[in-house]
């Protein structure tokens, strides 16, 4: 299982570093929450912060549009170097064509699914997209709580066999649960940048075994 801190949850003073931190912590892509205060109710960063934290490591960076016109502004996330782009089945924007700009442009498609958007809302783009993210919190804040339920989504797709991603409240007790559903790639926040030892936290979550080693 990888593990994709947020930066979300970072010291935004300090985007950079923070990401050269996870990088030496052990990290194995790192989460880029980009939300537009429209399609949900929060404002972060967008593709002039993202490209120039690039340079503080070669990892993966896991770009996740929570914005209400991903189509609109997928090759500004291209050229500030996302490497897989998640974006929301419940956006405005045509899905295959927003698929195809991402894929064209050199780029991992995923799509991300709300917890209340049934998993079968994605079926019919499975042959297109390389990942689908299931949101294990509603969408818009760090530090909310785990959704288990969403695991019943995670085994549905697993069952298809597609690559899956979770975000949102990942933690010790948490991501056992999320491993054993069959996630691929946690996304984690504050129990990562929260932590004393952010490499002891990245390999307990991706050990899944709910103990710091």
């Amino acid at each position: 299982m990888l593990i994709a801190p947020s930066m979300l949850s970072s010291d935004f003073a300090k985007l950079g570093e923070e990401t050269a931190r996870m990088d030496r912590s052990g990290a194995d892509w790192i989460h880029l929450d980009v939300m537009d205060a429209h399609f949900v109710p929060n404002l972060t960063f967008g593709a002039p912060v993202i490209g120039a934290i690039r340079g503080y490591t070669k990892l993966p960076f896991d770009v996740h549009l929570m914005i209400s016109d991903p189509l609109r502004y997928v090759g500004d996330f291209l050229k500030a170097g996302a490497d897989v782009i998640s974006f929301h089945l419940e956006a405005d924007s045509s899905i295959p064509d927003t698929i195809r700009a991402i894929r064209d442009g050199g780029a991992k498609p995923a799509l991300a699914i709300k917890p209340k958007t049934p998993v079968e809302a994605v079926y019919p783009y499975l042959d297109q997209v390389d990942m689908v993210l299931v949101m294990t919190v509603e969408p818009g804040f760090g530090g909310q709580s785990f959704m288990e339920p969403m695991m019943e989504k995670v085994r549905a797709l697993k069952s298809r066999g597609v690559y899956v991603e979770v975000d949102g409240g990942i933690n010790l007790e948490t991501a056992p649960v999320a491993k054993a559903a069959g996630v691929d790639v946690c996304v984690a926040g504050t129990s990562v940048f929260g932590a004393p030892d952010a490499a002891a936290a990245i390999r307990a979550l991706r050990e899944g075994n709910g103990v710091i080693l």
